[in-house]
């Protein structure tokens, strides 16, 4: 895989998206951090359906933070591994209070300070909802990363540091989404959709589909 191919790769998805985003649905820096965090080995449909309920009545650290575990747990139950991450939230929330002034902060550090949150979250945190060119890998990510050619690697960490190098500056801001988005809809895990691949041509996967 060279720069040229690369460069197409991304021109081809940018045409197909000229603006992707997130799937989650959020309204403010605050909605999505909850949101990604509740994310974490759960779809983005089921954190939307438990999150419209949710942010209705608590979309703030302190509103949220007043309902303790427990009421948070009514609104996630749904959600996989939600006694964790009932917790985690919970504390994230007094942290922001006590030391962000209720603000989500800007940093990676003090992002990844935060109760379950990792560099995956600082990054789609970073990328989304304060326009860093970050690149947060996912299993999606990291399969079409691989898959592909743009960028493989053995762990997340190698993967991310190879997209950071090897995706083109112009498209950086937005390569999370389409390669997630590529991953999850054509790119998929067990039979990926390569007919109808718009890059199937640069793609160095050698067992590509044929039907």
């Amino acid at each position: 895989m060279n720069r040229a191919k690369r460069t197409e790769i991304f021109h081809r998805l940018r045409e197909l998206n000229p603006h992707p985003t997130t799937e989650l649905i959020y309204t403010s820096p605050f909605e999505l951090l909850i949101a990604v965090m509740l994310s974490a080995q759960s779809t983005d449909v089921g954190v939307n359906k438990a999150t419209r309920k949710l942010y209705p009545v608590a979309n703030t650290p302190e509103k949220i933070l007043a309902l303790g575990e427990d009421g948070l747990k009514r609104y996630i139950a749904t959600i996989g591994l939600y006694n964790a991450k009932a917790k985690n939230v919970i504390a994230t929330c007094r942290i922001l209070i006590e030391q962000h002034g209720s603000e989500v902060p800007h940093s990676r550090e003090a992002l990844e300070a935060l109760p379950g949150v990792g560099r995956k979250t600082a990054n789609v945190v970073l990328n989304t909802a304060f326009g860093e060119p970050t690149i947060a890998v996912d299993t999606h990510i990291f399969r079409v990363a691989n898959r592909t050619g743009i960028a493989p690697g053995k762990t997340v960490s190698a993967v991310e540091l190879g997209l950071e190098k090897h995706v083109p500056a112009e498209f950086k801001q937005n390569a999370h989404h389409w390669l997630i988005l590529h991953g999850r809809y054509v790119c998929k895990a067990r039979k990926p959709d390569c007919p109808q691949c718009v890059i199937r041509d640069l793609c160095e996967y050698r067992a590509k589909t044929s039907a």
